[in-house]
């Protein structure tokens, strides 16, 4: 172990946190998705907004930015982008003049089925040597662990609900297979 001096901060066990696995996990699903979107010319980012507005219907601007965590500015560049594709429309709300809420459009169903098949690939090569047991086993155990963090978070609760539901609707799949 390196000596200490003043300046130096004393080392962690980080790796034995599951907070830390799970950050990993996600870093590394987000690099995949990444990997398999860019040649198709679509973004981590914007392949998570059309996932936001697919499951959630019309949002406001803010209300994407805050589930998607990142700051407003940011977010307008990435709509800006999407459309000038054509894969997104931006309106404004008929009580609040500052507000704008963003819709799907048609032009972005075709979209929508390239990051559905890129996701499919990543969750292939994730899910590789783990049993459909195991599989399940973690997603309730992470599904225990989102409900610990979140409290009284409904969006949280709604995250849950839907991880279940991909789970019961995987497992009837398989069970078809």
């Amino acid at each position: 172990m390196p000596k200490l001096d003043e300046n130096s901060l004393e080392p962690h066990d980080f790796e034995d946190s599951v907070g830390y696995w799970i950050c990993r996990a996600s870093r590394a699903f987000e690099r995949a998705m990444n990997d398999e979107l860019a040649p198709r010319g679509i973004t981590f980012r914007q392949a998570q907004v059309l996932w936001l507005l697919a499951h959630e219907g019309s949002l406001s601007q803010t209300d994407l930015a805050e589930r998607m965590r990142i700051e407003p500015p940011t977010l307008v560049g990435i709509l800006d982008r999407m459309e000038r594709e054509g894969w997104i429309r931006r309106e404004g709300d008929a009580t609040d003049r500052r507000r704008k809420f963003v819709a799907p459009l048609a032009k972005a169903r075709p979209v929508w089925t390239k990051i559905i098949d890129c996701s499919d690939r990543v969750r292939v090569r994730g899910h590789e040597g783990l049993s459909l047991e195991d599989q399940q086993l973690l997603k309730n155990l992470l599904g225990r662990i989102v409900a610990n963090l979140s409290g009284d978070n409904p969006e949280a609760d709604d995250c849950l609900r839907t991880s279940v539901a991909d789970a019961t609707q995987e497992e009837a799949s398989a069970g078809t297979n």
